[in-house]
C-alpha cells in the first residue's frame, strides 16, 4: 500500500476556548472536522479508502473486530514520519525569455528566489536548475525549479525542445539506475523527476506557435503539462476566452496530452472538473504590494488601474495555486511515478530484452530472463568470435598470397638485375682486356720509336765525324 500524505500539522489539544482546526487549515470546527472534513487530512483517508476498496475487489475478507487493537493510529504515525522526512516537488517552467517564469514562481510560493534576468543572446536552449528549502509551519518542502534559458530566441527553432526532452529522460534514467542497484538508498535519494511542467504561452490572442505545438507534442507523454497564458493582463476578457478556446482546440487537434485534474475522487471531483474547464489558466505574477482601498494587495499598478494577482476576476492565479499546491500536488507526483516513469521504465526494459511472459505466455522470473539473456549473449559472443576468427584467417590468407606474389615479383626483378649486372661485368672485363692490349701495343710502339730515334742520332753524329 502506498500512502499519499498531506503536510498536516499535529498538536495536542488541551482545555481551551480556541476552536480552530488544529491541523492548520485555518478553519473552525469540531473534532469531526479535524479528523474527517479537514482538507489537509482528506488525501490520507482517500488512500485508505482506495486500499480497502482494492481489498474488497480482490475478494479479501473484511472481519469485524470486537475490541481496540491500536493500529488505527497508523495514519498518524505515517503523518509524523512524513513531516520529519519532508516533501519534495519539482517544477519545469518552459517559455520564452522574459515571459514571466521567475516572477510567477516567486508569486506562487510568496518568496523571493533571487533569480537573475536572462539574456536573449543564447545560441542554444539551456536549462537552469535551482533547488530551495522552503518551510511552512512545521512542514518542509524541497522545491526544485528548472527553467528554460534562451528558449525561442534562435532563428532555427527546430531542435529547441530537445534539451528539455533529454533532461526529463535523464532524470528518469537516474531513478531507474537507483532502482536497479543492489544497495538502494531511496531514503536519502533526491528524486529529481519532473512532477509538473508549467508551459507559458505568449499572449498573442491568435493561436499557438509552431514551436509550442512541437515542444508540447514531444514532452506530453513524459511530463504533466499545465498550459498557462502568461501576462494575462495584456488581453481583454472577451479575447482571452476566445484565445483559451482556440488553444484547447489546437491541442486536441494535434493530439497533445495535457494534465487533467482528477475527477475520480468524490471530495474534489466537482472542483477539479470545474477547473478543467478553465484550462489554460490565464496568469499574471507580481511580488509588489499596491494599495487598493484600505488594504495592501499583491498586484501591478497601471495608469488605468490595478491588477490584483489574487483576485479571480482579474486572472486565474488563485486557481492555479490551489490546483497545483493545495489539491493536486500528490496526484501530480503519483501520475509522474505511475504513468510517465512507468512508461519510460517499460520501454527501457523492453529494449534491453526483459519481458513479463515467455513465448508460451507463462510468467517468467527475473532470474530466468537473466539466464536466458546471459546464454543468448554468450552464444552471440561465440558466434561473433568465430566470425572474427574466420575473417582473420581469410585476411591472413589473402595477405600471404599478396606477400608471396610480391616476393616472387621481387625475386624476378632481383634475378633480372643480377643478369644485367653480370652482362655489364663481362662487357667491362672485355673492354678492360682490349684496353690493356692497346696499352701494351702502345708501349711496344713507343719503345721501337725510341730505338729508331737513338739509332738515327748516332748515325748523324758518325756522318759529322767523317766529314771532319
Amino acid at each position: 500500500m502506498r500512502y499519499h500524505l498531506p503536510p498536516a500539522r499535529m498538536a495536542i489539544i488541551n482545555k481551551t476556548n480556541n476552536n480552530k482546526c488544529w491541523r492548520g487549515c485555518g478553519e473552525k470546527g469540531t473534532l469531526i472536522h479535524c479528523w474527517w472534513e479537514c482538507k489537509l487530512v482528506q488525501p490520507l483517508w482517500k488512500a485508505v479508502w482506495r486500499f480497502l476498496k482494492k481489498q474488497r475487489e480482490d475478494n479479501i475478507r473484511c472481519l469485524t473486530m470486537f475490541g481496540h487493537f491500536g493500529f488505527e493510529c497508523l495514519p498518524h504515525q505515517l503523518v509524523n514520519r512524513s513531516i520529519q522526512q519532508g516533501f519534495s516537488f519539482n517544477i519545469l517552467c518552459v517559455g520564452e525569455t522574459g515571459i514571466g517564469k521567475s516572477t510567477l514562481i516567486d508569486t506562487l510560493f510568496n518568496t523571493n528566489l533571487k533569480d537573475k534576468k536572462s539574456s536573449h543572446f543564447y545560441s542554444n536552449v539551456e536549462l537552469k536548475i535551482q533547488t530551495f528549502e522552503l518551510q511552512e509551519s512545521n512542514v518542509q518542502l524541497k522545491l526544485t525549479v528548472v527553467k528554460t534559458v534562451g528558449y525561442g530566441d534562435q532563428i532555427n527553432k527546430e531542435a529547441s525542445y530537445q534539451p528539455i526532452v533529454d533532461y526529463i529522460d535523464a532524470q528518469f534514467e537516474a531513478y531507474l539506475q537507483e532502482e536497479l542497484k543492489i544497495k538502494r538508498s531511496f531514503v536519502d535519494y533526491h528524486d529529481s523527476r519532473i512532477h509538473v511542467c508549467l508551459y507559458f504561452i505568449s499572449p498573442t490572442g491568435h493561436s499557438l506557435k509552431s514551436l509550442d505545438l512541437l515542444t508540447m507534442k514531444n514532452i506530453g507523454s513524459k511530463v504533466n503539462i499545465i498550459p498557462l497564458i502568461a501576462k494575462a493582463d495584456t488581453i481583454s476578457k472577451n479575447d482571452l476566452q476566445k484565445f483559451k478556446c482556440k488553444i484547447m482546440s489546437e491541442l486536441v487537434g494535434n493530439g497533445i496530452q495535457i494534465y487533467q485534474f482528477p475527477t475520480d475522487d468524490e471530495t474534489t471531483a466537482q472542483v477539479n472538473s470545474s477547473m478543467n474547464g478553465h484550462l489554460p489558466f490565464a496568469v499574471a505574477g507580481s511580488m509588489d504590494e499596491v494599495k487598493v482601498g484600505k488594504r495592501m494587495v499583491r498586484g501591478r499598478q497601471y495608469p488605468w488601474g490595478v491588477l490584483q494577482v489574487e483576485n479571480e476576476n482579474h486572472c486565474d492565479f488563485v486557481k492555479l495555486r490551489d490546483m497545483l499546491l493545495c489539491t493536486n500536488m500528490e496526484d501530480l507526483k503519483e501520475q509522474t511515478h505511475t504513468h510517465q516513469y512507468e512508461c519510460y521504465r517499460c520501454c527501457k526494459l523492453q529494449k534491453i530484452g526483459f519481458t513479463d511472459v515467455g513465448p508460451d505466455n507463462q510468467p517468467v522470473s527475473f532470474q530466468e530472463i537473466y539466464e536466458a539473456k546471459r546464454h543468448e549473449f554468450c552464444d552471440q559472443c561465440q558466434r561473433e568470435e568465430e566470425e572474427l576468427k574466420q575473417k582473420f584467417m581469410q585476411r591472413v590468407k589473402e595477405k600471404e598470397i599478396t606477400f608471396k606474389d610480391a616476393e616472387k615479383e621481387l625475386q624476378d626483378k632481383f634475378e633480372h638485375l643480377k643478369r644485367v649486372q653480370q652482362e655489364e661485368t663481362i662487357k667491362l672485363e672485355e673492354e678492360k682486356r682490349q684496353l690493356e692490349e692497346e696499352i701494351i701495343i702502345f708501349y711496344k710502339m713507343k719503345a721501337g720509336s725510341e730505338t729508331l730515334q737513338t739509332q738515327g742520332c748516332t748515325n748523324i753524329k758518325k756522318d759529322k765525324d767523317r766529314k771532319k
